[in-house]
């Protein structure tokens, strides 16, 4: 496992938790946060043992979007943010097509590359005072970490134009009504709520988590009979994986499935 510089990592009974930390910088997204999370990523995809991963922000913020300090202070501007989309981009990617399900628990704000990673996380548990908005024209940037895939599949066209072209500011029930956050908890509750929901993800069928996330994510591009194709060879190959049989022997015998155990 690499040394990370600008989050921790822990596992405990299948479940990662990532923190980013680097509260001194309110946790804002400089190339080595985008390194680590690139390498984290890649070990909790390749990671059999991982069956669920949880990512939260140190601190009284989540993660308040690019560091602009950083890239302020590049000889080449243009160059650094490049390789510090490229990694971060590429944790986007492990993160949605790897088995684990992910879980943002997103404490403070979520602006910028930190709302990115909210919407392309699969379930998002917000504290009460949580704030969203994507940020990015504020600084006359342009979105990036999935956000522009994510945001109109989750929000809709009209209202992610609204938020990225006036950077307005959600409150976490506001996150919630537009299917942002998955559910808002008290700021006291937020990793204790996420805790509870990763491990009992970790119990499940990690190999149908993945196939589903997939299944989802492809659903976007293809026609409906490619689609329902795509639906009958995962569905037929699950049936016929160790996942599957104990599952459907467990309903058949009306006993709780033991997925952990295969």
């Amino acid at each position: 496992m690499p040394d990370y510089t600008a989050i921790t990592f822990a596992l405990s009974d299948h479940v990662a938790h990532i923190t980013i930390s680097r509260p001194e910088a309110a946790n804002s997204l400089n190339r080595d946060l985008a390194t680590d999370l690139m390498n984290v990523s890649l070990h909790c995809h390749e990671d059999p043992d991982i069956r669920a991963v949880v990512i939260t922000g140190e601190g009284r913020l989540f993660c308040a979007g690019g560091d602009l300090k950083s890239f302020s202070a590049a000889d080449d501007i243009a160059s650094y943010i490049r390789e510090t989309a490229t990694f971060l981009h590429v944790a986007m990617s492990r993160f949605s097509r790897m088995d684990a399900p992910l879980i943002a628990a997103v404490n403070g704000a979520a602006a910028g590359a930190g709302m990115s990673i909210a919407c392309a996380s699969d379930l998002v548990l917000a504290g009460e005072s949580a704030r969203f908005t994507m940020a990015y024209t504020r600084a006359g940037l342009t979105p990036d970490g999935s956000s522009t895939y994510f945001l109109p599949r989750i929000v809709g066209l009209r209202r992610t134009l609204e938020l990225t072209l006036t950077n307005r500011v959600l409150t976490a029930q506001e996150a919630a009504d537009w299917g942002i956050v998955t559910r808002v908890v008290p700021d006291d509750e937020l990793l204790a709520e996420a805790a509870a929901l990763a491990t009992e993800l970790a119990q499940g069928p990690t190999g149908a988590f993945g196939a589903t996330k997939r299944l989802i994510h492809s659903g976007w591009r293809e026609s409906l009979e490619t689609q329902m194709e795509h639906e009958s060879v995962a569905i037929a190959h699950q049936a016929s994986s160790p996942e599957g049989r104990e599952g459907v022997a467990a309903f058949l015998e009306k006993r709780p499935p033991g997925f952990l155990s295969i």
